[in-house]
């Protein structure tokens, strides 16, 4: 067994393979980017036994430092390290890495190069998945990549048709077209993405099953011939074809069908001498029930999985400690009629995105991060912690394993409301929307759920009276509490006799909420919007408060109400159930700020680089019409306009770095357009 490995990695992955190095006696090394040692040392290089920087981009290429191979075996070579793990993404199924690696004398943790390319690009592997008698999806998986030939070969295959990026994954290059008119937009998005992420444009085209379910199987082998699976997980709930919330097994698995398609996978392993953790992706024809003859091979993932702990939680295996063994040169350390299965498990993958916005991933600083206590956590951030533009928003993976799927659920459930996040949006609220959505809690899942649902799962955010009172009492009623840089208002409510009175300021979405309330006796308190537009009132008794755990209990116009308060510079966070809302305290003394451009310009939502622009100075435009792609996190996402109306002023270019809040775009005024019609001229 090796006594020091490098993990090629970072975040919650790194942290996960340094747990079970350090359990097992090895010694780890981390590696890190300048972007990640920018706010301070990253939890995973707090966790290691060594550290080495790799530095920032690459000066010519622009690739990101946990990509250039060379670096992160200069640091394996100079701290002693005897072997690679390299996580998940990044240099995780690069074949010349793998080369690289054992050109320097070090052992790969994962398959040799030779499998990794067989499997690497889809047309390929389908194939050969094909050829060894493994069931393959109906469609075009050739070299021509004409865009006139490519919409030929959809329309024989018969719309819905998926475009995929041959050598993509998670989500990124795949498009699914459901008209013969949006195939060459959405080839050429496909495409793009695919260069972006993946430096390859191509693509295969393949039927979209119109109720698929993605199921999956965990298989392992070594360097022996042995090959065995470890069950299946169902992986269908998703959004923009990336997973949302994992589950082993899948509801409604039969043993015909498990059978089946384990057998496949084993199957599939084999035929390329499989060695180490790896997934066999299956695309299920949910429709009709799940039947052998019903599923198809998708993809096969030569590395560790992002929701590989659902099945370490039904099985009771340490995945990664397998994967050290088997590369140390053991057998694997159980034959498949040794692996059971036991129980249910969910992972819900929480990140700092904006549901209620497309999803768009976001920035912040983590003022506030505590996770439930009964649950299984895998993180690589804690409280304080930047979640930056420059990778993956995850924040955690929240894992539940119960006796059965509605406990199990049931848990994740109870895990994911008591989790606290101050300092960005999430997606918590959407996440706990799932596990109380009636046809995902019954089983009846398929990849096609959230898409339909959407406006349910996630709702406009809306304005909370009982958060705004719980924050205002939370100030009013704790001794010495500061409201602002004033110092007298430092001192709190004061009375020398007779009805305590107080005004409390708060500001929420950059509106702003002044309250005055009043009690006569510290317990009993009445609570009055100054707001001409609303002038609401509200009664409230404070019927538990520990100010220390930052913990109250109200009695709010005769219902209870339990919340918690995250306090930070200038800032607080309510947590209500699965809600969180944050306020600032506003300094009274600042100048107003002007208002925002709103809907006469877009602006970006996040830092991101301009990938493609249709939009020039005087241009008439309507409303949804699309005018930009941004590229961030190492997707597109496509902003549009407002409202109709006529382009003022483009502010940027296709190859622009930008920040967030930078105005791309600026719509001439609606005054002016609707009095230039009225004269009869052109808008200027």
């Amino acid at each position: 067994m090796f006594s020091k490995i490098l993990i090629a990695n970072r975040g919650e992955i790194a942290c996960r393979v340094i747990r079970t190095a350090r359990r097992m006696g090895i010694e780890t090394v981390a590696v890190y980017s300048d972007a990640d040692g920018e706010h301070g040392p990253a939890l995973h290089v707090q966790m290691a036994d060594e550290a080495v920087p790799i530095g920032p981009r690459d000066a010519e290429t622009g690739r990101e430092p946990y990509l250039l191979a060379r670096r992160i075996i200069d640091a394996a070579l100079a701290t002693g390290a005897e072997a690679i793990h390299p996580g998940y993404g990044f240099l995780s199924e690069n074949p010349e890495f793998v080369e690289a690696v054992d050109k320097a004398g070090l052992v790969f943790i994962g398959p040799s190069a030779k499998s990794i390319r067989a499997m690497g690009l889809k047309d390929a592997a389908k194939a050969l998945m094909e050829k060894a008698g493994v069931p393959v999806v109906p469609g075009y998986h050739g070299e021509r990549q004409e865009p006139e030939f490519l919409a030929e070969e959809a329309e024989k295959i018969g719309y819905p048709v998926l475009i995929k990026a041959r050598a993509g994954g998670g989500g990124k290059g795949m498009r699914k077209v459901d008209d013969p008119k949006e195939f060459a937009a959405a080839l050429e998005g496909a495409q793009r993405e695919g260069e972006a992420s993946f430096g390859d444009g191509r693509v295969l085209i393949e039927k979209y099953i119109s109720a698929p379910r993605h199921i999956e199987v965990q298989v392992f082998g070594d360097n022996h011939g042995n090959a065995v699976h470890l069950f299946e997980r169902d992986c269908s709930l998703q959004r923009r074809h990336q997973k949302v919330i994992e589950e082993a097994p899948a509801p409604g698995m039969t043993e015909e069908m498990r059978t089946a398609m384990t057998s496949a996978a084993v199957t599939a392993a084999k035929a390329i001498d499989y060695s180490g953790a790896g997934t066999i992706e299956f695309i299920v024809d949910g429709s009709k029930g799940l039947k052998p003859d019903g599923f198809w091979f998708m993809e096969m993932n030569t590395r560790l999985q992002v929701e590989h702990p659902v099945t370490e939680e039904v099985t009771g295996i340490d995945l990664v400690e397998w994967q050290l063994r088997v590369a140390g040169g053991e057998e694997l350390p159980a034959k498949q009629e040794d692996i059971r299965l036991e129980g249910h498990g969910f992972e819900a993958r929480l990140y700092a995105e904006d549901a209620a916005k497309g999803f768009l991933p976001a920035i912040g600083t983590l003022h506030h991060l505590s996770f439930a206590e009964n649950a299984r956590i895998e993180t690589g951030v804690e409280q304080g912690s930047v979640i930056s533009p420059f990778y993956d928003p995850m924040i955690a993976k929240v894992i539940s394993k119960g006796n059965n799927r509605e406990e199990a659920l049931q848990m994740l459930h109870a895990a994911l409301r008591h989790t606290q996040v101050a300092g960005t949006v999430t997606n918590k609220a959407f996440l706990s929307a799932l596990c109380l959505h009636e046809e995902f809690a019954a089983g009846k899942v398929d990849t096609g759920l959230i898409g339909r649902d959407l406006e349910k799962l996630v709702p406009e955010p809306a304005h909370s009276d009982q958060a705004l009172v719980c924050a205002a009492l939370f100030m009013a009623a704790q001794p010495s509490c500061p409201k602002a840089d004033d110092p007298v208002s430092a001192l709190g409510a004061f009375s020398l006799w007779g009805e305590r009175s107080e005004i409390i300021h708060l500001e929420q979405a950059g509106e702003r909420h002044s309250l005055a309330l009043s009690t006569t006796d510290g317990h009993n308190w009445s609570c009055r919007s100054l707001s001409a537009a609303s002038g609401a009132a509200w009664t409230a008794a404070l019927l538990f408060t520990d100010f220390s755990a930052k913990r109250l209990q109200i009695l709010y116009d005769g219902k209870e109400i339990a919340a918690e308060v995250a306090a930070w510079g200038g800032h607080l966070a309510v947590f209500i159930g699965d809600e969180t809302h944050e306020f600032a305290l506003p300094d009274l003394l600042e100048a107003v700020a002007g208002e925002e451009a709103g809907a006469d310009a877009i602006i970006a939502p996040m830092p991101g680089l301009v990938k493609k622009l249709s939009a020039k100075p005087g241009q008439k435009i309507t409303r949804n019409e699309p005018l930009i792609v941004l590229e961030a996190m190492k997707m597109e996402h496509v902003l549009a306009a407002p409202r109709d109306g006529v382009l003022a002023a483009v502010n940027v270019a296709e190859g622009d770095q930008v920040v967030d809040g930078t105005v791309l775009i600026a719509l001439e005024a609606e005054e002016e357009v609707e009095d230039g019609a009225r004269s009869g001229e052109a808008p200027a």
